[in-house]
């Protein structure tokens, strides 16, 4: 009887977890075809696409998701290639300051963004780099570095030195054995690190809206900012249709990717004796 109570307990609580992320999600479906859709979304046989209409024009939807497109996946790119560099020493060689290393990148993980982007907007104007779409790439790779190198190196813990070791006797360099034996055997932690940089850089509205000067540059997480007025309306049903094309392609990413993510580190038997 207390196990049939328990397993009551918990399924209640799993349906109550799903009915609060579904919830939303409900919001937005059903407000993204109704014409005047407003905060209260009611359920109608009223529907219509002027809001996907309404939405999908150059300036409101294409250009700002060419450019999430743009700074999400450069600053994903640089992230892992700097993370798997600096990864490497960490996993294989006996630092003496390895540990203080990896506990100070644990604690700047903890850093506020609004904090540090006030030292940040202060040097971007110093050197004259506000509005400059590269310099906010680089600053984003740097902020996302500490968590990916320490995510990177444990993935790269995973994998064999003594595969390594089996192509340094064929004459492979380090270079050679990261890009050629490590990196492919990690390919599961490499799109980990690589969609969790992404799709946090993709919904980053703080960073550009801050260190972009204009419309043209922002990305798509700054234009959902358009549909709400100075005088407090918000256009509720452009919103809603909005949010769905700006997540979508972050989900089709994932589910592009889901096969890596869903892969095991699996080395018996790699290396004969």
């Amino acid at each position: 009887m207390t196990r049939l109570a328990a397993r009551g307990a918990a399924g209640l609580s799993l349906l109550i977890i799903c009915l609060a992320f579904l919830g939303p999600f409900l919001w937005v479906v059903i407000s993204s075809v109704q014409p005047e859709a407003t905060l209260a979304a009611q359920p109608t046989l009223n529907f219509s696409l002027d809001n996907f209409t309404a939405v999908l024009t150059w300036e409101t939807l294409i250009l700002p998701l060419i450019n999430s497109i743009v700074i999400s996946g450069s600053t994903a790119v640089l992230t892992v290639l700097v993370a798997g560099l600096a990864a490497y020493p960490l996993s294989r060689y006996q630092l003496r300051y390895r540990r203080h290393f990896m506990l100070t990148l644990l604690f700047t993980t903890g850093l506020p963004m609004t904090a540090v982007l006030v030292p940040v907007y202060a040097m971007f104007f110093r050197f004259n780099l506000y509005g400059s779409v590269p310099a906010m790439v680089l600053f984003l790779t740097a902020s996302s570095l500490p968590f990916s190198i320490w995510m990177m190196k444990n993935f790269m813990d995973g994998v064999p030195v003594s595969l390594e070791e089996a192509a340094w006797v064929d004459g492979a360099g380090w270079v050679r054995s990261l890009t050629a034996v490590v990196g492919p055997l990690m390919a599961p932690g490499i799109a980990v690190v690589a969609i969790f940089v992404f799709v946090g850089q993709w919904g980053n509205f703080f960073a550009p809206f801050v260190l972009l000067d204009t419309p043209e540059k922002q990305p798509a997480a700054v234009t959902i900012y358009t549909f709400f007025s100075q005088y407090g309306q918000v256009a509720y049903g452009q919103l809603a249709a909005f949010s769905i094309l700006y997540t979508a392609p972050a989900v089709i990413l994932y589910v592009a990717v889901n096969k890596y993510l869903a892969g095991s580190f699996s080395f018996a038997g790699s290396v004969k004796g």
